[in-house]
């Protein structure tokens, strides 16, 4: 048997959402990079989290098991036949369909142990107790209405205050997949957000989910606002306290058509521009706190 690196000891979990078609993993734990080594996914296939003394092979070859047609059963059996580690081994599976699957080893470091239902499953080693996991479906089950991202933060932050890896803290991850769902919908790769190292990281990666939805999330129906009167001044007055307009004129000229270019540009809210004449209201109080927290720095 090979030799065994440092257990990822941690709580994770994989989950489907029926109503878009999305598939992800979240995980925390007192590890580096944790994101770099538990979660797999891909849309219309699966999701899978390979933990404990982690086989990261299970990653890929589950998706590829998984992809050819195998139940989540099966591809559990498949991982671990050959695998003389497979006792050690800890991991969740869930299929496009939302079958679960849970894998934990009898030689997992205690507490180890998993909760799987319809479209979920959640899994953890060198836990605080079988209430990490047990938050985490409680979580999971009763936030049904929001989207996936959404649950799966609930689910990680009720884990981590059930007492999470007893160890402590250190990285946090999240993957969400669902066709087409990449920057600009090149890929899968809807939402891929990490915490490699810091003291609170779950805390930190519901901030960076935040600036995600910020960012780069479009509503089915986006919220636009007309660029004229005092909605045109306001925006002007704070394109000048940032230094991107000479002045407010309270015209839509081309020196502020200019001004909200580059100020979309630089802070990468291409895929919120607006119609002409239109300004997403979201990027618009962006803009306005943005200038008054520079405003307040001048002071």
């Amino acid at each position: 048997m090979k030799r065994m690196q440092a257990p990822v000891a941690t709580f994770s979990i994989v989950a489907a959402d029926p109503g878009t078609g999305s598939l992800g993993v979240a995980v925390a734990s007192k590890f580096l990079a944790v994101g770099a080594v538990v979660p797999w996914a891909k849309a219309g296939v699966g999701a899978i989290a390979t933990q404990a003394w982690a086989n990261t092979s299970y990653g890929p070859a589950g998706l590829e098991l998984l992809a050819a047609g195998h139940d989540v059963a099966s591809v559990a059996r498949q991982l671990t036949a050959s695998d003389e580690g497979r006792e050690h081994r800890q991991f969740g599976i869930v299929d496009a369909q939302g079958h679960a699957f849970a894998y934990t080893g009898a030689q997992c470091l205690e507490w180890a142990g998993d909760v799987t239902g319809p479209y979920f499953s959640c899994q953890g080693n060198i836990l605080a107790g079988p209430q990490v996991v047990e938050a985490m479906a409680e979580a999971f089950q009763s936030s049904g209405g929001r989207d996936l991202a959404a649950r799966l933060v609930a689910a990680l932050s009720a884990g981590q205050r059930a007492g999470g890896d007893r160890r402590g803290r250190q990285s946090a991850a999240i993957l969400v997949v669902r066709e087409k769902g990449g920057y600009g919908g090149y890929t899968d790769r809807y939402m891929d957000l990490r915490v490699d190292d810091h003291p609170d990281p779950v805390a930190e990666l519901e901030r960076l989910v935040r600036l995600f939805r910020l960012y780069f999330e479009k509503e089915e129906r986006p919220q636009h606002v007309a660029l004229e009167g005092a909605v045109l001044l306001e925006a002007q007055q704070a394109l000048v306290r940032l230094g991107w307009l000479g002045q407010a004129t309270g015209r839509l000229d081309d020196a502020t058509r200019e001004a909200l270019r580059q100020f979309h540009a630089v802070e990468n809210f291409e895929e919120r521009e607006a119609p002409p004449g239109l300004i997403d209201r979201v990027v618009l109080e962006f803009l306005k706190e943005k200038a008054a927290t520079a405003r307040t720095g001048q002071a």
